[in-house]
């Protein structure tokens, strides 16, 4: 069906732009709704800047270092805190350059190529953080018109968002300019109003701080319990696996010769939960497992679906709708998908919000037996330790690949009941204390698009 749009000349020469796309219907109306309501510009909130040209730096990246941002790091994190698992580049490097510009705790930083358009809020446990070409920040925001909470929550609503999204330009490929980031109109209510939905934000950042607290005292236990706590194993560029007879051994019982195989990292795990752990493998721990199928999405579905992209927070969230195929597998409440093709193999959550739904093609139900609980497996598969003997079993040159049976190879180790279960609760808490964290986000941003509709209508 196709859209017709009218804009009058004015309209060209006040936006600067003739491009249709730049006057869709819900495009306008935002316009026309923000002209109701009291409103200020971007550029009268605060100071923006952007990272121009520096010398290459993703050879400098590092675990270490100063925060580099990223458009990936800005998508799904509404706050940016200090324990991301940001790119870093060395101090003296970005200090180096002019051309690489920094934010500071309580500045708002927006993703501008990429996924363009989402903005976040740099925490204050963040010293400070440079910026990658591909973001744009706002520092030195006015805090006597605007609580930068309030702001995130409105840059992040439909009102923020779309403005943004119709600001952007067409070069090699979208993206967003300063100037035209600092015209976005901002709808100013009065200060109580703004602090009531600044106060929902800073909530969301306690929950969120708190799920990641759960889950790292999950991991501690599992570490100690094992001996692993503290311990960093130093990978080699390189290394050397030769077969005598003992390891000939190896490579028949593995069904493989290749390098991946055989990593260093791999061996030491497994070697290390033989001799300093009880444990089992997975095959054994589940009653069942099963490949999904591809589907056709399909807004008016009859059943949930959800592929790798879904996986979020060790969990599936935001699954679309389908009409599956007859004798399509399913997955159930407290079942595990497991990504097994693909960039993002080893990548897992677990089912918490559907009571059924169907999988694609690149996932892996894992459905955990009496034995053992879905959470502690939940931690542990996606503990390092884990993801290390998932490495080691990919095949595959061009789009690699984990089969069922070498997923079912996998070691798990096996603690008391007792200290099972404690960590299953941390990791139960840790993803309901996620969800309350993703609802607040929601209820504040929910809020200021209810007050925007009911000034106009008014």
């Amino acid at each position: 069906m196709a859209t017709t749009m009218i804009a009058m000349t004015s309209s060209l020469f006040d936006h600067g732009r003739s491009d249709p796309e730049y006057y869709l219907p819900h495009h306008t109306v935002i316009e026309e709704m923000l002209a109701k309501v009291p409103t200020m510009a971007l550029r009268q909130l605060g100071h923006f800047s952007c990272s121009a040209f520096y010398p290459a730096a993703t050879h400098l990246y590092s675990s270490d270092g100063r925060p580099f941002l990223r458009c990936v790091d800005i998508v799904n994190h509404p706050i940016i805190l200090e324990d991301q698992p940001f790119a870093r580049i060395p101090t003296s490097f970005a200090d180096a350059y002019s051309t690489i510009r920094h934010l500071q705790p309580g500045d708002i930083v927006i993703s501008k190529v990429g996924s363009p358009c989402y903005s976040s809020l740099l925490s204050d446990d963040i010293e400070v953080a440079a910026m990658t070409r591909t973001v744009l920040g706002m520092s030195d925001i006015k805090i006597d018109l605007v609580n930068p909470k309030y702001l995130l929550a409105f840059l992040r609503s439909r009102f923020g968002f779309e403005q943004l999204m119709r600001e952007r330009e067409l070069t090699i490929q979208y993206q967003l300019t300063l100037e035209r980031t600092r015209k976005v109109r901002v709808f100013m209510p009065d200060r109580q109003t703004q602090d009531e939905i600044g106060n929902t934000i800073e909530t969301h950042i306690e929950r969120y701080q708190n799920s990641k607290s759960f889950y790292r005292r999950a991991e501690l236990i599992l570490e100690d319990s094992i001996g692993l706590t503290g311990f960093r194993f130093t990978r080699n560029m390189s290394y050397d696996s030769r077969f005598g007879t003992a390891r000939l051994s190896d490579a028949v019982g593995a069904n493989r010769i290749d390098a991946g195989a055989f990593s260093p990292e791999a061996a030491f795990y497994e070697n290390w939960l033989s001799t300093n752990a009880t444990y089992e493998n997975l095959g054994s721990l589940l009653s069942s497992s099963a490949k999904g199928r591809q589907q056709i999405e399909a807004a008016n579905g009859s059943s949930d679906y959800c592929s790798i992209k879904h996986i979020y927070g060790r969990e599936i969230v935001g699954a679309s709708k389908t009409s599956p195929v007859k004798d399509t597998p399913t997955a159930r409440l407290n079942d595990l998908l497991l990504a097994i093709t693909g960039a993002t193999i080893g990548k897992i959550g677990i089912v918490k919000r559907y009571e059924e739904l169907v999988f694609s093609g690149d996932m892996l139900r894992l459905r955990a037996s009496g034995d053992i609980n879905p959470h502690y497996l939940l931690l542990v598969l996606n503990h390092h330790l884990g993801q290390v003997q998932f490495n080691r079993w990919i095949t595959g040159s061009t789009n690699g690949h984990l089969s069922p049976r070498d997923v079912d190879r996998v070691l798990v180790p096996r603690l008391s009941s007792e200290k099972e279960d404690e960590i299953a609760l941390l990791v139960e808490e840790s993803l309901k204390a996620r969800q309350e964290s993703e609802e607040l986000l929601e209820q504040a941003k929910t809020r200021v698009e209810q007050l925007i509709e009911e000034a106009v209508a008014a």
